[in-house]
Order: structure tokens, then C-alpha cells, then sequence
């Protein structure tokens, strides 16, 4: 399959407005961010042809075309973006090119399938619960969600705005930081002179996950001076991921509940479920989740600061297999939101660093950082990763 299944429509292209920056380089951009004239499926064909075409691009895309970059392709996404495995019922699964017996991860999946493929030089996603870092991971790219709220969303098919960001994905963390340059606002400059091992995020990953990490985190712990381990979470990562996943779940609901009793649309197997039970949250039962997150943001911004980075396995493990039975990749999901809950409940930037198993398997290692630390957060990693 010459373009790995990745893509809704291939030949959509925008060439460039400016030369900037990202001249020469190519990028595609997840079904869901609006190009005028276009309709965007947000990977359901039910959403496609109950809606009009965009009125106007993305302001996030013109960006990037003002900076010499050019767009070309719109990639497949899980189902209004509600998955993390990258299987869509209704338009396929892309073909993860370094594992292809694996899932992509999603819900950013075309758009992770054409970096990894070497197709585009990057590409454009969402991360609402993990669609960006995921994919990431199982795809073996570098891929980055930026602090919530930083990067302009506007012209996005939401989820649960609250959680909702823009993220890039890139082969390259120079090109990853080349693209924050032109995305991110300026933000202070400093240096990270603490960094954390959370010893509970590493309590969830696999036994093969810890040895494909174990020279790097020797080496990094040799390589500065003030390293040390902590429990993240107090309460525990399950009740950080219950706060999210209840929060989000009202979200989603009180966004595309109304369209989804008007239009009755098809779902595939697990999201069909998932909006059924997003359904029955009412907002009398959210006000512990919303305390404990605050709670959180203000432990995090206290353990965190401007100076440190948070060092943790992106997924418990590798890409599960194709075709597995629904309540397996359940039982995975819950695993990996216990990882990606971090960052969403805070609102913090994190980036996942491709390494690989011994089987050549990828597997993400992520650094997560302050709140409004992204450019030095993607420097850190592309200096870094010279040394590596």
C-alpha cells in the first residue's frame, strides 16, 4: 500500500503563501481542521455529510503556509477523535510502517502514519486525551502536545475544550522544533536544571519498555546533577485518569450529544459504547473531579515549576496488535490514560522521544515540563538528542 492508508484525500494541496522557516518541507494535516472549501469527515462519514464545507482555513494552517511550508493531504482520524488506537470502522486503519502487524495509535493516526512513512516532513494533529503522544509512540516519531491553550485551535473540530490542543509530529527533533518556532507564542527563556523520574508513571510500564529505557536513564542520570525519583500522584494514577476521563466524558457530551441524537449516526465498535456512557454523566456529579483537579494543576505547578522536567514512559508498553477484541484494547486504554492524564489534567506540554525494544519495536519516552515551557522544552530535546 504505496501511501500506508493513511490519508482521507491525498490530493488536497496548499502551496505555500511566504518562504519562512519550513521552506521545502511538506506536511498533512489531520481530518478535522478546516480548509476552505473542504469538509472535513472528523472520521465519521455520518459528520461528513451533516455538515457545509469550511468557510475559511485554519488559522494554524496559514500559519505554516506563511512560513514556506506546504500542506498536502488530509489524514484519517478514530471517530471525532474519541480513540487512541488509530482503528476507524468506517475509512480503515492506517498501516504502521515500523510495526505493521501493530496499531498506529490514534486518534492522530493518518497524520503519525505519514511522518513515520516519510511521506510528509511533518504533520498536524490534535491531543485531546493522548492523540498526538500516542500515536507517537507506536509510530516510533517525535511528537509534541503543547501547553493548553497555546497554540491557535481555532478552526478545529472540538472534543472537550478543556483538553483540547494542537500538536505536531516529525521524524526529526529539529523539524518538530522549527515548527514550535513558527506555532508556539514567545515564551521566556530558561534552562531545566531539575529533572524527575516519576516512579509511579514507571510502576505502569512493561518489563520490555524498561530495558529498551534502561541505558538512556542510566546515562541521563550520570549527565546531571540534580536527578532524583518521586511518586507523582498521591491520590494514584487511577484516580487521576478517572478525574480526567469523567471530566472529558461530560465535555464530549455536552459538545456533539446534541448532533449525535439528531443525526443517529454509525459508530464502530468502541465509540459507539464510549458516547453512550459520556451520555449519563451529569454535571451534579462532577464537582469532586473538578476539585481534585484543581488540586493536581496545583501540585504539579508546585513540583514542576520553570526548571523542571518530568521524566516518564509516554505508554505502558508497545503498540498493541491488529484485530484485538474490544475489551482487550479497553483494558489497555485504561493503562495508557493513566500515563497521558498527566499532562491533560494540568495542561503542561509534553514530547515523546522515539526509541526502540530490542526487537526494534518503537516505544515512547516522554518530558514533560511547566506550563508555557514548550520552546525550551523542544530545544532541551533537540540538543539532547545530539548528544544521544
Amino acid at each position: 500500500m504505496s501511501d500506508f492508508g493513511a490519508y482521507i484525500d491525498k490530493n488536497i494541496s496548499l502551496k505555500p503563501i511566504k518562504r519562512g522557516n519550513l521552506d521545502g518541507l511538506t506536511f498533512a494535516v489531520k481530518d478535522v481542521f478546516t480548509i476552505k472549501d473542504y469538509l472535513s469527515s472528523a472520521g465519521n462519514p455520518d459528520w461528513l455529510s451533516s455538515h457545509p464545507p469550511a468557510k475559511e482555513t485554519a488559522p494554524v494552517i496559514t500559519s505554516l503556509l506563511n512560513n514556506g511550508a506546504r500542506l498536502q493531504g488530509t489524514t484519517i482520524t478514530d471517530e471525532l477523535m474519541y480513540s487512541l488506537n488509530g482503528e476507524n470502522f468506517h475509512y480503515g486503519t492506517p498501516v504502521n510502517p515500523k510495526s505493521p502487524n501493530r496499531i498506529p495509535g490514534g486518534s492522530s493516526s493518518g497524520s503519525a502514519v505519514t511522518v513515520a512513512a516519510k511521506q510528509t516532513d511533518f504533520s498536524l494533529g490534535t491531543d485531546t486525551g493522548g492523540s498526538i503522544r500516542i500515536p507517537s509512540s507506536y509510530c516510533g516519531i517525535y511528537g509534541i502536545r503543547p501547553s493548553h491553550g497555546v497554540v491557535n485551535i481555532e478552526g478545529v473540530i472540538p472534543l472537550a475544550k478543556s483538553f483540547d490542543t494542537v500538536g505536531w509530529m516529525a521524524n526529526d527533533a529539529e523539524i518538530l522544533n522549527e515548527v514550535g518556532k513558527v506555532l508556539l507564542p514567545v515564551q521566556r527563556d530558561g534552562s531545566f536544571t531539575r529533572f524527575i523520574m516519576g516512579s509511579d508513571a514507571w510502576a505502569l510500564a512493561d518489563q520490555e519498555v524498561h530495558k529498551a529505557f534502561a541505558p538512556l536513564l542510566e546515562k541521563l542520570e550520570q549527565s546531571v546533577p540534580n536527578y532524583v525519583t518521586t511518586v507523582i500522584a498521591e491520590e494514584g494514577l487511577q484516580e487521576w485518569s478517572e478525574v480526567f476521563r469523567m471530566l472529558q466524558g461530560r465535555e464530549i457530551w455536552q459538545e456533539h450529544g446534541e448532533w449525535i441524537q439528531k443525526a443517529k449516526p454509525t459508530f464502530g465498535p468502541g465509540i459507539a459504547e464510549r458516547f453512550k456512557w459520556a451520555s449519563t454523566i451529569k454535571d451534579e456529579d462532577l464537582a469532586p473531579y473538578h476539585q481534585l483537579r484543581r488540586k493536581i494543576q496545583q501540585r504539579m505547578e508546585e513540583l514542576l515549576k520553570d526548571d523542571a522536567v518530568l521524566i516518564i514512559p509516554t505508554a505502558p508498553g508497545i503498540a498493541p496488535l491488529l484485530n484485538l477484541p474490544v475489551y482487550e484494547l479497553e483494558e489497555r486504554r485504561k493503562q495508557t490514560f493513566q500515563l497521558c492524564c498527566i499532562a491533560g489534567l494540568t495542561g503542561f506540554p509534553q514530547v515523546n522521544i522515539p526509541l526502540t525494544t530490542s526487537n526494534g519495536v518503537p516505544v515512547g519516552l516522554s518530558f514533560i515540563a511547566g506550563r508555557n515551557q514548550d520552546r525550551n522544552l523542544l530545544q532541551l530535546v533537540a540538543e539532547w538528542v545530539k548528544k544521544w
